[in-house]
């Protein structure tokens, strides 16, 4: 803060966070930020990009996983853009064992890496038009595959339509082009069956609607910056571009009930407001913390006896988070003790009481978190791939 004008002061911010009242950092931000015994990132979240379509390519994600995941992160990665199983290739195999068996090398390698006794966290997605949608739906039936990764469904209006309309809809490779090498046309209604019995039996595949997704995306409006989305992390509340990351901290709803558990409780607005802003401030300043984590990363790598080539791959990896962090300052705001709150102000959790009440809260998150934001941007200046015009649209 004390980089900036109008910093907050030290006991301000030490009341924010004393006994995690009000605001409480995720995972990494709480383990590494003043943790001079390991050097890790800050950043929860990490997307990667999709694999390109070759044994390099597949190998190339394989190690980025285990880069990221070495310093604490979660990553997800989209492999819709691999061949499905069948279609030939020009090596010595001739064709493609498909997306289920790289599916499962990046979940084993995940399983892999150890990170302080947890394992590391992955998420795998894939198109609903990839014409290897079943199998991908059907993967973690047999529990003893995939078991290292989450796995979620990219869901289009062009499909959900044709479930809606029990009609056919088209599988194709690759899945965004015009002008598919593979076109087929199958029952929507039998892949949403698929996935509604997967999801009842399994747990899994989760379910992104991704027109909606980009849709509503910020960062979208740069896609031709980079800042297209193509994946979610692994619990899926944030998706991200390539290489892009974000740092977590929540706020604690329970302790803004007033009287809580009486007749008299109520939900006080106004110093929820106040403390979004100030948390959003604190967001903001976790970026910079972010900075000098990668910064010492780059360095370590830089500074390590290995060979050159090997260190290639790892220096383009963090050089790669560094430019999105600077370039786009990802922040991730959110809340925690919806629950408790809702008990303590006498709300049934589910009911349509409980659902009104809960959107007025992100709304009002939502609204102040913006607010700060903006007087951010005023006081240090906008993210520098700010565009009005843009934002505009």
């Amino acid at each position: 803060e004390s980089k900036y004008s109008n910093p907050m002061s030290e006991d301000a911010i030490y009341e924010l966070l004393k006994d995690f009242r009000y605001v409480i950092p995720q995972g990494s931000p709480m383990s590494g930020i003043g943790n001079v015994h390991q050097l890790q990132s800050l950043s929860n979240c990490f997307v990667v990009e999709s694999p390109y379509d070759s044994y390099g390519g597949i190998m190339k994600t394989d190690q980025e996983l285990v880069q990221i995941m070495k310093r604490r992160g979660g990553v997800g990665s989209d492999v819709s853009s691999l061949r499905p199983e069948g279609m030939g290739t020009s090596n010595a195999a001739k064709t493609s064992t498909g997306i289920v068996s790289f599916m499962e090398r990046y979940s084993n390698t995940t399983r892999e890496v150890a990170q302080n006794g947890r394992r590391g966290a992955l998420m795998i997605s894939v198109s609903v038009h990839h014409p290897q949608i079943l199998d991908f739906i059907r993967a973690k039936r047999n529990r003893d595959k995939v078991t290292g990764a989450n796995i979620s469904i990219r869901l289009t209006d062009e499909f959900m339509e044709a479930v809606v309309a029990n009609e056919d809809y088209e599988v194709r490779f690759p899945v965004d082009s015009a002008e598919p090498l593979i076109s087929e046309r199958i029952s929507a209604k039998e892949i949403w069956d698929e996935i509604v019995e997967s999801a009842w039996q399994y747990a899994e595949p989760g379910l992104l609607f991704w027109d909606s997704v980009t849709k509503f995306s910020p960062a979208d409006i740069y896609a031709d910056f980079g800042f297209k989305t193509i994946s979610t992390n692994p619990c899926g509340e944030i998706p991200l571009c390539a290489y892009d990351s974000c740092r977590l901290m929540v706020v604690n709803l329970l302790s803004f009930v007033q009287n809580p558990f009486t007749e008299q409780s109520a939900f006080d607005f106004n110093a929820f407001s106040l403390v979004v802003q100030q948390a959003q401030r604190l967001m903001d300043d976790l970026i910079d913390l972010e900075l000098e984590q990668v910064e010492k990363i780059i360095a370590k790598i830089e500074a390590d006896p290995e060979p050159e080539e090997i260190k290639q791959g790892e220096l383009s990896l963090w050089r790669k988070v560094r430019e999105k962090a600077v370039n786009g300052r990802r922040t991730g705001l959110g809340v925690t003790a919806i629950g408790d709150m809702l008990a303590a102000l006498g709300i049934r959790y589910g009911s349509d009481e409980s659902i009104e009440f809960v959107e007025e809260v992100y709304k009002t998150l939502n609204l102040n978190a913006y607010r700060s934001s903006c007087q951010l941007a005023k006081e240090r200046g906008a993210f520098p791939l700010f565009d009005f015009e843009r934002e505009q649209g």
